[in-house]
């Protein structure tokens, strides 16, 4: 295949990709907006919230492990359409008004999301496809930086959404919707986006090799990471404006639409900053200082100041999301990315499902609602040391369009 003929059909996939997206975007920003209240109308305290959220992390969790073992082996393309159809009939059981621990059980299949910018098996599958192309490193981390301001718009999109009064058909019908204009959507995806095969009679590669004390690492932190994360994520947020300051879900859908935008815009500064100070400087020195910024938030005396404290953060926490993906496919070889997008991002789901949950457990003790927030800036900031200090000695492979360390330096 020519230069040009592989140009051409690499847009193919990634349109694709970015239109699906965009799509679960408006549906997953919506969900974040309104599922806590639509919960808690019926008749759920805390405790239960975070466990209905758990559920949903959960089922990222075992369907990314599942991703990782066999997903190459029955097809990507396969599999991404399988999750949008348990997207949609995530959506039927809350139009039909099933009962809570239906939705909860439908919710391990992965398909759903608590953040508005999400991190489960969809993202593992598009990460490689995006990065799948042999573009420059350059090109992958601005595609990157694209693909989540794409999902973060789209999410905005559906927080406004989420300033209708809360309703389940509102969310079902939108969930059934997006799943299944995305399975759709899948069987548009080329062959060209599948793993090669290997040659009969010839044993299977390892899905990773000389990459595996690396990723095995990166894996290790980034599962600490998630687990903080996991302790504030977006829907559990909604959830605590609402009890802490009274704020009502068109108040919080607003600020949630802001916070999209926001989003994107440090997306799509991220590969700029990248460039200049290299993917490990800019995931770990935009990260320290809006943990410190998310310890504030509950210190908060009113909801204008936690709104603003959540926004400022909102510029800084996100600049690594692209800069942590496009690390990771950069610091492994082409035949490895498979195994390590589903390895790092799996480490991410194993711990997250612990995060609601906490999250309302912890409301008991003495600082009530704010020790999520207290406990998530901490472990966040204790990540961020551990990865500089583990990897900011590692020299990337010399395949990248610039001999940068993993640190940064040229």
């Amino acid at each position: 295949m020519t230069a040009r003929a592989r140009t051409a059909s690499d847009h193919g996939p990634a349109a694709v990709v970015l239109g699906a997206q965009a799509l679960r975007g408006v549906g997953y920003g919506l969900t974040a907006v309104q599922l806590g209240a639509v919960l808690r109308g019926q008749g759920l305290g805390s405790s239960a919230v975070g466990l209905v959220l758990a559920a949903i992390v959960a089922g990222n969790a075992t369907t990314s492990l599942a991703l990782g073992r066999w997903g190459d082996r029955i097809g990507r393309v396969r599999v991404y359409g399988l999750l949008y159809v348990a997207l949609a009939l995530a959506g039927v059981v809350l139009v039909a008004g099933g009962p809570v621990w239906l939705f909860a059980l439908v919710a391990l299949s992965g398909a759903l999301s608590v953040e508005v910018v999400e991190s489960g098996p969809f993202t593992t599958l598009e990460q490689v496809m995006l990065a799948s192309t042999g573009a420059p490193q350059a090109k992958i981390t601005h595609g990157f930086g694209v693909y989540n301001a794409v999902a973060t718009l789209a999410g905005a999109a559906g927080a406004l959404l989420g300033t209708f009064p809360p309703s389940r058909p509102l969310i079902g019908g939108t969930l059934a919707v997006v799943g299944v204009t995305g399975a759709l959507l899948a069987t548009q995806l080329p062959g060209t986006v599948e793993a090669s095969r290997p040659e009969p009679g010839t044993a299977p590669p390892r899905p990773l090799a000389s990459s595996r004390p690396m990723v095995v690492r990166l894996a290790a932190l980034f599962a600490v990471d998630s687990l903080a994360g996991g302790l504030v994520v977006q829907a559990w947020i909604a959830y605590w404006l609402g009890v802490r300051y009274g704020a009502s879900t068109s108040v919080v859908g607003a600020v949630f639409a802001v916070v999209g935008v926001l989003q994107a815009a440090s997306f799509l500064a991220a590969p700029l900053l990248a460039a200049r100070v290299g993917l490990l400087r800019t995931m770990v020195f935009t990260h320290l200082p809006s943990n410190l910024l998310l310890t504030a938030v509950p210190l908060a005396p009113s909801l204008p100041v936690a709104v603003g404290l959540l926004l400022a953060r909102t510029c800084l926490s996100q600049m690594d999301v692209p800069t942590r993906q496009a690390y990771v496919m950069a610091l492994v070889p082409a035949a490895e990315r498979t195994a390590a997008a589903a390895t790092t991002n799996t480490a991410r789901y194993v711990t997250r499902p612990a995060g609601p949950a906490l999250a309302g457990l912890l409301q008991p003790l003495g600082l009530g609602l704010a020790w999520p927030f207290l406990a998530a800036g901490a472990i966040k900031s204790a990540y961020d040391l551990a990865l500089w200090r583990l990897f900011h000695p590692v020299q990337l492979p010399a395949d990248t369009d610039t001999a940068t360390t993993a640190g940064g330096a040229p």
